[in-house]
């Protein structure tokens, strides 16, 4: 993984308010690096880095996805299973059914299977921006999951 990361944002709704703070608090730090995001958070994103800029200097834009509901969830994932993202901050509502929650957990599966830094919350999501492997290149070590796909078949 590079010095300059690709970073995805998710937020579920009641938990958009929290990423956006988060954000906020944490610009400098991400000021570098690509973001990708599903619908509205991304859209929200990008508005929040917007905001205060000098109007001649070129705002950050977000790479943004459809809806998690709409497959927002499956194109993050296909990005991921495709090394075209590096860390995942997906602030998701652990006390709201989703319309979408098998995307949801396929999407955490991913990151899982793929071994790419996730944190869930505002303190994972601390405890992530401020490793000293944040803004450092970092080899993401390859899961023995991987050798499914060249298992013998009887």
């Amino acid at each position: 993984m590079d010095r300059i990361k690709n970073i995805a944002v998710v937020a579920h709704d009641n938990c958009k308010d929290e990423l956006l703070d988060f954000i906020a608090c944490n610009r400098e730090a991400l000021a570098p690096h690509s973001l990708v995001a599903t619908g509205t958070t991304g859209r929200l994103v990008e508005d929040l880095l917007a905001e205060g800029e000098d109007s001649r200097a070129e705002h950050k834009t977000v790479l943004r996805l459809k809806s998690g509901p709409l497959g927002g969830d499956q194109q993050l994932g296909a990005m991921i299973s495709n090394g075209e993202v590096d860390v995942l901050f997906f602030f998701w509502d652990p006390m709201e059914p989703q319309p979408h929650d098998v995307d949801v957990k396929a999407l955490l599966r991913l990151a899982v299977l793929y071994n790419i830094p996730t944190a869930s919350n505002r303190s994972s999501a601390e405890f992530l921006i401020s490793s000293t492997f944040f803004d450092h290149e970092f080899c993401i070590k390859r899961g023995r999951y991987f050798e499914y796909a060249n298992r013998k078949l009887k």
